[in-house]
């Protein structure tokens, strides 16, 4: 009897697409063991891509508190159906999952697809994902979902770099390189490669083996932490609470806000960002096992 597989993913530029399909792409080559349902979210509004002018920064304090948006149903098919194995894939926007993520698992749908589901979370983002991984565990777990892997693709290229080309790519829709900037997202040959997972995957899932599945997957490069950006996040995260409270609740004053806020996320990113490098580079003697310990327990599945 084949083994049902569902690939649910958001993807605006496509990237993330691209790479739980290369994911799944194992499952699919073996079609006499294997039925894969790909479920595509989608918002009754969908958000513009590019991003015109400031409103993907308008996003940030529904994004950041988790606000929902109505969501299209998943086909019959799709729900009528038990499945054995899903890959979820997802963005993030503003050091959280996205609304389109937020809104499918707040909707009834998550809890009839996800429940007593193994699930293996993918994400596909510039580099800051660690506690979004934080909070999405804490739905799939609320959800009664059984969290079995973890895989985080990343732009590999500097911090700052990054931050100019993901706002090209976001606002102009350009991913190429150009100029002196290279091309922005997980790199082509990491995606393609990304295909070596989900042979890890299938190795796993065959021999009812799920157990073994994350370490085996770390060893593979599919987590890297970076202890000063999960520094950064923390931080990020005491910030955009304040910010994002303050432009809900002063709602005649929100555009004005808005502005205030991206003219503070670009001198955090490229002022205060540096101070907290130092910092973190200062402390590392001093905090070198307990970070140790942290990237471990970010490598992992399990929940505080």
């Amino acid at each position: 009897m084949k083994k049902n597989i569902l690939v649910i993913y958001y993807s605006q530029t496509g990237q993330l697409e691209d790479i739980v399909r290369n994911i799944a792409k194992p499952f699919e080559t073996q079609k006499e063991e294997y039925d894969v349902t790909y479920y595509n979210i989608q918002l009754n509004e969908d958000f513009p891509y590019p991003w015109p002018g400031d409103v993907f920064f308008d996003t940030f304090p529904e994004s950041y508190l988790q606000i929902p948006k109505e969501i299209l149903p998943p086909s019959e098919e799709i729900l009528n159906k038990k499945y054995d194995l899903i890959l979820f894939g997802y963005q993030v926007w503003f050091l959280t999952p996205s609304i389109p993520i937020i809104s499918f698992l707040k909707s009834g749908y998550a809890a009839q697809l996800l429940k007593d589901t193994p699930v293996i979370t993918i994400s596909g983002t510039r580099n800051m994902w660690m506690l979004s991984q934080e909070k999405l565990k804490v739905y799939l777990r609320d959800l009664k979902a059984k969290l079995v892997g973890n895989i985080a693709l990343v732009d590999r290229h500097h911090n700052y770099t990054s931050v100019l080309t993901i706002v090209r790519w976001l606002t102009k829709g350009q991913k190429e390189k150009s100029g002196l900037l290279p091309a922005a997202g997980v790199s082509d040959e990491e995606i393609a490669g990304s295909v070596k997972y989900g042979d890890i995957i299938t190795k796993h899932f065959k021999s009812n083996d799920l157990e073994n599945l994350q370490p085996d997957l770390v060893k593979n490069g599919a987590v890297e932490i970076r202890p000063f950006l999960v520094r950064v996040e923390k931080v990020g995260n005491k910030i955009f609470t304040v910010w994002s409270h303050l432009i809900i609740k002063k709602k005649e004053k929100r555009p004005l806000l808005i502005k205030f806020f991206k003219v503070y996320l670009m001198t955090a990113i490229w002022v205060i960002s540096p101070v907290v490098l130092v910092l973190h580079l200062l402390t590392t003697p001093i905090f070198w096992f307990k970070r140790q310990k942290q990237k471990r327990y970010l490598q992992g599945i399990n929940l505080k």
